[in-house]
């Protein structure tokens, strides 16, 4: 069965995560894309963002001046989901928290149409879960894309249902990127292997074990990674690190799960890593 996609495509969060698939699904996909949030700033940064990313595509000679023009004119900004009402398909990008994603699921869902597609972008939360939150789980697709999406190959889709499943692999195929398909479990795969790696690392730091610079410096050079566990870290979000830790403690109910307590205390702090200035490291 081939299925191609040429529609609206809205995004609520415009954050890196949700300005990075707008980005995706305009340059890549050529679809209208609508981005929304309730905060103007989160807006007008987004908006400069995809300015600056189509900058850098031009110097790169990657893109032109007209193809700049034309995902500008394709791409608006809203503060309402009411702007929403004429979308085929809107991914909700929020912070991976449940309760605040059912919140922002429900609202997106008054104002979409009947035959209206809704995605998550839930890198740990289950699909089937977020899905009984609306009134179309028929329509509710997982698409967890990876950061940073325009650069980042791959989106891991949800085996919730069959023919989810299949429209899931259908626009991820459109936009370019592989899929890969997971069991509709917490952390799905990437993040119940990920996550606990970085937590580890944590604890490591938290112990005495090792400084940051040498823990980083042993698993680059150990397992040939592009970088250590707590530069990945810095680059995610502590705060992100943290929520899918919660997620994974709290519905797989085991110890080896626990966030560590350092981890714990950065994000308290509001040291969220390269995005707040300062994390592990310095910024």
């Amino acid at each position: 069965m081939q299925l191609k996609y040429s529609f609206t495509f809205g995004v609520v969060g415009a954050g890196q995560m949700g300005t990075g698939i707008a980005i995706v699904a305009n340059a890549v996909g050529g679809m209208y894309t609508k981005i929304v949030d309730i905060n103007e700033q989160r807006l007008f940064q987004s908006r400069k963002f995809i300015e600056s990313w189509c900058d850098k595509e031009i110097t790169k000679k990657r893109m032109d001046d007209l193809k700049k023009l034309q995902i500008l004119q394709r791409t608006s900004f809203h503060l309402k989901n009411e702007e929403l009402f004429d979308c085929d398909l809107v991914v909700e990008a929020a912070p991976e928290n449940f309760d605040l994603k059912s919140k922002v699921l429900k609202e997106i869902d008054l104002h979409l149409k009947k035959d209206a597609i809704l995605a998550s972008n839930t890198s740990s939360i289950s699909i089937t879960k977020l899905a009984a939150e609306t009134k179309r789980p028929e329509k509710f697709i997982g698409l967890h894309f990876m950061n940073p999406v325009p650069v980042m190959n791959l989106v891991e889709v949800s085996e919730q249902v069959t023919i989810h499943l299949m429209h899931a692999i259908a626009i991820a195929k459109q936009l370019k990127k592989e899929t890969v398909a997971s069991k509709d479990f917490p952390g799905f795969i990437c993040n119940r292997i990920l996550m606990p790696y970085i937590n580890e690392a944590v604890y490591t730091l938290q112990d005495g074990i090792a400084s940051v610079e040498d823990i980083d410096k042993a698993m680059k050079l150990c397992c040939n990674v592009p970088m250590g566990p707590l530069t990945l870290a810095d680059f995610i979000g502590l705060d992100t690190c943290l929520s899918i830790m919660q997620v994974l403690h709290t519905e797989l109910g085991d110890s080896k799960y626990r966030p560590s307590p350092l981890l714990i205390n950065y994000v308290n702090a509001g040291y969220l890593g390269k995005k707040s200035g300062r994390g592990f490291y310095q910024y």
